[in-house]
């Protein structure tokens, strides 16, 4: 499933891979165009598990992003999943540390690294 703003200003592709929902971002993730990510996560908390967000092609997220996927991140621990990040770089991963929510999320380099063989999991 791929979805987005009117504009194509943000991209969100959703697919299952290695067990793990992994929805990959495009774009610019704002208050104009989170209504997608939005809708994509509430689907993806429902099927349960863990979810995996790739925010590679992530150019910029303002706070509206950041609050959609901290309510995803608790929706889906009350549903006794989990939610990751892989990817984050540039101005994304810099508005993250900046918050601290790059503590409050298990982020991965990328999503091979998140996918691949960890004793830890």
């Amino acid at each position: 499933m791929v979805s987005g703003t009117d504009d194509k200003r943000f991209t969100v592709e959703v697919r299952t891979v290695d067990g793990a929902v992994l929805l990959t971002l495009g774009g610019e993730l704002d208050h104009d165009t989170a209504a997608p990510l939005r809708e994509a996560l509430d689907t993806a908390v429902v099927r349960g598990g863990r979810l995996l967000v790739d925010m590679a092609g992530l150019r910029f997220c303002d706070s509206t992003g950041l609050n959609t996927l901290l309510h995803a991140r608790l929706a889906a621990q009350e549903a006794g999943g989990s939610l990751e990040l892989a990817g984050l770089s540039g101005p994304v991963a810099r508005m993250f540390r900046i918050t601290g929510a790059d503590g409050v999320f298990p982020v991965h380099a990328d999503v091979a690294r998140a996918l691949g063989p960890d004793p830890d999991r």
